[in-house]
Parts: structure tokens; C-alpha cells; sequence
């Protein structure tokens, strides 16, 4: 193939399929077909949104381009890309469909084209303040804003409260103008689990755009009388604190007047005693997270929660009772309540008490999704019958779920297997390798198997276990670690180092945080994923997996493998199993595994 005549726009795509967010899934066919159409374009494109004319590039994609272009150009000192007309007909050689049109319709008045008018906040509403907060970003910058940070920031510049709502009618603060910012695609929203806020190419374009009419505002009255000289000015951010705008740091309670006080239900709420850790000096390993490990975790101390048990809505006996499990534990005196579970079958959380709840949340700021005043305990249940272990296995789920299961930092995994008969020719093939597979959980991953009758049975061994983790944990503390200072990649080594140091700690998150890393989706890294896409293949294990991203550490790079091969099908075929030759036999691929494995992702 000739030479891409956009090599930066090709370097660029080449780059964000990559980036995890976009490897997820079913965005990276279609990052594959931008970047086909970018190398067999022979035009030069001065801008960005001529890429939307290609076959197989749409809006978004050029906006990403044009993002990277924008802050390509003021790294290197260079001016900025300028838009121009379309030139789909340079591009794709298309013929003007003008050309055609009859001479009586040129005749015709041409229609008026609709202008849409651009959408700019109001002056000193909630979306304005937000606007201009961000603006104060360093333009095009990666990292944006969390949540309790944008709203300290935004304050001075609106008159409406971002922390309590100034009309006793109403139940939203001026924080839900962030929805009408979105939906404009003003701002984006970045990071896991702790969302960030920062401005996109858009929000930039009309936050300039804001600035300069506040600039004229600024002239305009100080050109007017003295009395209205700074009747509407925006607060700057040292005065914040003054009694025009005055936020309370531990309550989070705003007093617009000097007149009027507002008062927040959190003011009248005891304080439970949380009480943050010393610091735990530097870090044990340079690959763990240093804004976790230095972070002050929230104790929790006794009596301010309550254990109970979360049992995944999957978990059913039959599909005409649905509520038999669940049921039958509340017979026995158990708290147990239901919900969609990210992992494991039942998990044990400690409820924070309604009283304790509101001073929790200051604490472990950022983190206001459902389950944020519920911290997860360290056991988890993997419950499976005989028979859906069984499948498991041969569909490669097994390998999968114990992934994750190692991967969410748990402590106790528990698999409560069910004995189910299955029939003789099955259990005389499978015997082997199920009790194969059952003494690897317990040896080699440190997962303890607990195996029942039936039903009953594991439905007794759930309300023992609940009983006796009451017992445990609702008489000492909880380090739960801050929402904000969670890092996904690194959250499994984080844990691994703190409870080396403190032992009989215990060291939790909460059920919102939970909820995030253990994500199917949203938690993977680029390479949880990769190895995911190569264990989807039969025969493929984790540690085979493994082994091969080891030599081809992204799928990018195991796909160009096989391209720089050329047609040579048979080199492809063998190209796996010759570089994995001489690894122990646990691990090797043999020829027939590394064909099919060609056959996939060598085409």
C-alpha cells in the first residue's frame, strides 16, 4: 500500500484502539474500519471533520481527531487547524449532484437554511458557573474536575446554591444544570471509578465564548454608577468564604445572605466516630498506587453499622420461585435483601445506621451512586450446582469467573458447590476433571470449596455463615478505603501491601466503589480484556492466555504478528505454537490450538 497521506490522523487512531474504553467491545470494529479509510485516502486533510466524508468515520471520531490535533498543534507551537467546507467530492471522487438539476429549478429562490442557535448558559446560572469553573482548566488537559471539587469551584460564580436546594418545593440544587451540560455534550465525563468533569472541544468553543461577553459585562459596569458597580460580578475564589457566598468545609451547607440562613438536614445529624488513620509513610512498591496507600482511610467504629447478607437476583431456585432462597433465609431470622450483584452470588455488606450515614458521606467525598453508605465485607459466594460447574468448564466461564473473582480483592472466595446427579457416560468423562479442577481452587487459587446435598443445605450454610460474620465484624472497626482515591488497575496490589502491614485490619470499600471495579465492563483494563478475548477461545486457559500476552502484550500487536507474515498461511498457522515451544507443557500450544488461534486473529 502507498503512503498514508495523514500519518498523524493514522498515528492518532492507531493509538485510541488502544485505549480500553475503546477496546471494550464493539467500538474497536468500527476504530478499524476509521483507520482502513484514513490509509487508503489519498488527500491531505487540513482539518479533522474532513474525515467524516470517508466511508466508516462518523462525528465522534472526528471529534476525537480533532481533540488530539487541537493539542498536537499547541504542544509544538503551531496554530490551529481552521475548518473549512466539506470537500467530500475531492475525497471520494464523488460526482455534484447539482450537475443534474434543470435549468427551471435554478430559477427557483433557494431555501433558507435554518440556523441552529448555539446553546450558551445564562449569566451566573448553574450551567454558566460550571462552564466557567472548568474553564479555569488548562485547555484540552486530560484530567478534569471530581464532583465536590466542581462544585466548590463553581460557587462564586452563580447565585444559586450547589449544596442545598433555596426552594423548600424543590429537591435538586443547582449541580442538576451538570445533566443539561451533557446532554449538550458540552462536558464529558472521564474516570473509574471517581468521575472526573472536563470540558470537550464544544465546551471550550462556548466557554471562550462566555468569557469574553463576562469581560464586556466587567466594562459595562464599571463604566455604570458606583451603586451597581459589582452588583452581578462573579465571587473570585479567595473570597468564597465572604457572606455573599460563604460554604461551610464540614457541612457542606451554603449561606447566599447575610440576611437568610439555610440550614442542612447534615447539620443536625450526630457525627459518628470516624476516624481517619495515620499515615502509613511511603509506599511499599513503586507499581502500587501511591494516591490510595498515602490516602487517610474512614474507620467505622462499632455500633455505627449493621452486617447483612446481598444474595445476587440471579440466584433462584426455579423460575417459578424466584424468591425461594431469599425467603427461606428470612424464615430463618436472616436480614436478607436482594439486588444485581457485579460478582459472586452473595456478598455481606455493613449497612452504615441513618443517624452516621450523612457524616460518612462527607468523609468519602465523590462517591454518590446507590450504595454509598454501604461498605462490602471481604467474603464473597460463588454458588454453582454440579452440573452448571460442569458447563462452566467447557464453555471457559470458569476460568473467567475465577479471574475476577482473584481480581476484586476479596479475601475469603467461597465456591458452595451442589451436589446434582448427572448422568453415568457424563460423570464417568467429566469425574476427573471436575474433581481436577475442585482441588486446583483450594491449592493453587486459595478459594475455599464448600460442598452441600442440595438446596437446603447451602441455604443453612448461608444463614451460619451470616450469623457468625455478625458476630465478627459488628464489634470492630472498618478501614474503608475513599471512593476518590481508588485506582482499578492497581486496587488488588493496594490491598495486597495494606493488609501485609496491618494484618488484622480490615480494609473494605463501598458497595457503589464495588459495584465499579467489579464491573464486566467499565473495570477492564486493556489487558483484562485482551486476555479475556484470548481465553474466549476453547483450549485457550488463563495461563496460556497469559503466556502468549507476555510476547504480544496488546491485540494490536498480536494481530500485526500475523500481518507481517504476509499470505503465508502456514507460518500463521504455526506462529503461536513455534514461539511457545519451549515453555513447560502446562502452558504450551500445540499446532492444532495455534491454527485455530490464526484462524482468528490472523486474518
Amino acid at each position: 500500500m502507498a503512503e498514508c497521506a495523514n500519518t498523524l490522523y493514522a498515528q492518532w487512531l492507531s493509538e485510541m484502539m488502544e485505549e480500553p474504553r475503546i477496546a471494550n467491545g464493539k467500538a474497536l470494529p468500527t476504530y478499524r474500519r476509521a483507520l482502513r479509510a484514513i490509509k487508503e485516502c489519498k488527500v491531505v486533510m487540513q482539518h479533522a471533520s474532513e474525515a467524516e466524508d470517508l466511508n466508516g468515520i462518523g462525528k465522534n471520531i472526528c471529534r476525537a481527531l480533532e481533540e488530539k490535533h487541537n493539542k498536537y498543534c499547541l504542544e509544538n507551537n503551531l496554530p490551529l487547524p481552521q475548518k473549512h467546507r466539506k470537500r467530500a467530492r475531492n475525497i471520494i471522487g464523488a460526482e455534484d449532484p447539482e450537475a443534474d438539476i434543470a435549468d427551471s429549478s435554478r430559477d427557483q429562490p433557494p431555501a433558507k437554511k435554518r440556523i441552529k442557535k448555539q446553546y450558551v448558559p445564562n449569566y451566573r446560572s448553574g450551567a454558566y458557573a460550571l462552564m466557567m469553573a472548568l474553564s479555569e482548566l488548562e485547555k484540552f488537559a486530560e484530567k478534569g474536575l471530581p464532583k465536590e471539587e466542581l462544585k466548590h469551584r463553581a460557587q462564586p460564580y452563580t447565585d444559586a446554591s450547589f449544596f442545598v436546594a433555596t426552594d423548600n418545593t424543590k429537591y435538586y440544587t443547582a449541580w442538576k444544570s451538570i445533566d443539561t451540560l451533557l446532554q449538550k455534550e458540552y462536558v464529558c465525563v472521564k474516570g473509574h471509578p471517581t468521575k472526573r468533569y472536563c470540558l470537550t472541544n464544544e465546551g471550550w468553543a462556548a466557554a471562550d465564548q462566555m468569557r469574553m461577553g463576562e469581560a464586556t459585562q466587567n466594562s459595562t459596569e464599571q463604566a455604570g454608577p458606583s451603586k451597581t458597580k459589582n452588583k452581578n460580578k462573579p465571587v473570585s475564589t479567595s473570597t468564597s468564604t465572604s457572606q455573599s457566598s460563604k460554604v461551610t468545609a464540614t457541612t457542606g451547607v451554603v449561606d447566599l445572605s447575610s440576611d437568610s440562613e439555610l440550614e442542612s438536614e447534615v447539620q443536625n445529624t450526630p457525627l459518628p466516630k470516624l476516624i481517619p488513620i495515620k499515615d502509613s509513610g511511603p509506599s511499599a512498591t513503586k507499581s502500587a498506587s501511591a494516591a490510595t496507600l498515602n490516602s487517610k482511610p474512614i474507620i467505622l467504629q462499632p455500633g455505627t453499622f449493621e452486617v447483612k447478607l446481598l444474595l445476587d437476583t440471579r440466584e433462584i431456585q426455579a423460575k417459578k420461585n424466584r424468591d425461594y432462597i431469599a425467603g427461606e433465609l428470612l424464615k430463618q431470622g436472616i436480614d436478607v435483601e436482594t439486588r444485581a450483584l457485579p460478582l459472586g452470588d452473595a456478598v455481606w455488606i455493613a449497612k452504615v445506621n441513618t443517624a452516621c450515614a450523612p457524616a460518612f458521606r462527607l468523609q468519602n467525598i465523590n462517591d454518590d451512586d446507590e450504595g454509598s453508605d454501604e461498605v462490602v465485607l471481604e467474603h464473597v459466594v460463588e454458588r454453582k450446582r454440579l452440573d452448571d460447574l460442569l458447563h462452566s468448564l467447557k464453555d471457559g466461564r470458569y476460568h473467567e469467573q475465577k479471574f475476577r473473582l482473584r481480581k476484586s480483592g476479596m479475601r475469603h472466595v467461597t465456591y458452595l458447590i451442589e451436589d446434582y446427579s448427572l448422568p453415568s457416560e457424563t460423570q464417568a468423562h467429566w469425574a476427573q476433571s471436575i474433581e481436577s479442577s475442585l482441588a486446583q481452587m483450594q491449592v493453587v487459587d486459595d478459594i475455599f470449596v464448600k460442598r452441600t446435598a442440595k438446596t437446603d443445605d447451602s441455604i443453612k450454610y448461608l444463614a451460619r455463615m451470616t450469623r457468625s460474620l455478625k458476630k465478627m465484624y459488628e464489634h470492630k472497626e472498618l478501614h474503608v478505603l475513599p471512593s476518590m482515591s481508588l485506582v482499578v488497575a492497581m486496587h488488588h496490589k493496594t490491598l495486597q501491601i495494606l493488609r501485609e502491614k496491618s494484618p488484622i485490619s480490615t480494609f473494605c470499600i463501598t458497595f457503589s466503589a464495588f459495584c465499579s471495579l467489579c464491573d464486566k465492563s467499565d473495570s477492564l483494563t486493556l489487558r483484562d480484556l485482551y486476555l479475556k478475548m484470548l481465553m474466549c477461545m476453547r483450549g485457550v486457559t488463563g495461563d496460556k492466555a497469559i503466556e502468549i500476552q507476555k510476547i504480544w502484550p496488546t491485540p494490536n500487536a498480536f494481530i500485526e504478528a500475523y500481518s507481517d507474515l504476509g499470505p503465508d498461511a502456514a507460518a500463521k498457522k504455526k506462529m503461536v505454537s513455534d514461539r511457545l515451544a519451549k515453555q513447560i507443557s502446562r502452558k504450551q500450544i500445540g499446532p492444532t490450538l495455534s491454527a485455530g488461534i490464526a484462524e482468528v486473529w490472523g486474518k
